[in-house]
């Protein structure tokens, strides 16, 4: 039976995984579909300047990547300690080439004043990024999220 991926994941003492993702509903990610006779091939270019784009922005870099008709194959490696070494700001960047951030973090970015009251958010904000920017699963989800 699979388990949760924090389960099974120990980034300090294997940096290095082989990562699967599988389309659902007989849905083709590459190819011919034999049942509607459409061909998906156009996605290729598509999916490999996805995957570029994402190692440029999270803390992992991908060793190497197969597309294949219903399933993409990546063999990913995460440094932890990379994310550590961005500055606050270099974290909140690093997200929003992907996704939106809050307000506050809009804020931050764009060298607005931070009332004092919003501080406390964006310390929690950044805080999850820069865990988030070096997790296989937002990696993954962010190969989704586009």
């Amino acid at each position: 039976m699979p388990r949760p991926r924090r389960t099974q994941v120990s980034i300090e003492d294997t940096p290095m995984y082989h990562c699967c993702s599988r389309v659902t509903r007989r849905a083709f990610l590459l190819g011919d579909d034999e049942l509607t006779g459409k061909n998906y091939d156009h996605r290729r270019g598509w999916v490999e300047s996805l995957l570029l784009k994402l190692a440029g922005v999270f803390a992992i870099d991908i060793a190497a990547y197969a597309v294949m008709s219903n399933h993409l194959h990546v063999v990913l490696s995460v440094d932890i300690y990379e994310s550590n070494r961005w500055s606050d700001k270099e974290v909140v960047e690093h997200w929003h080439q992907i996704f939106l951030g809050t307000e506050v973090t809009q804020k931050f970015v764009k060298g607005e004043v931070i009332e004092s009251y919003e501080v406390e958010s964006l310390k929690h904000s950044i805080a999850l990024y820069r865990s988030r920017l070096s997790d296989i699963s937002w990696l993954i989800n962010g190969v989704r999220v586009k």
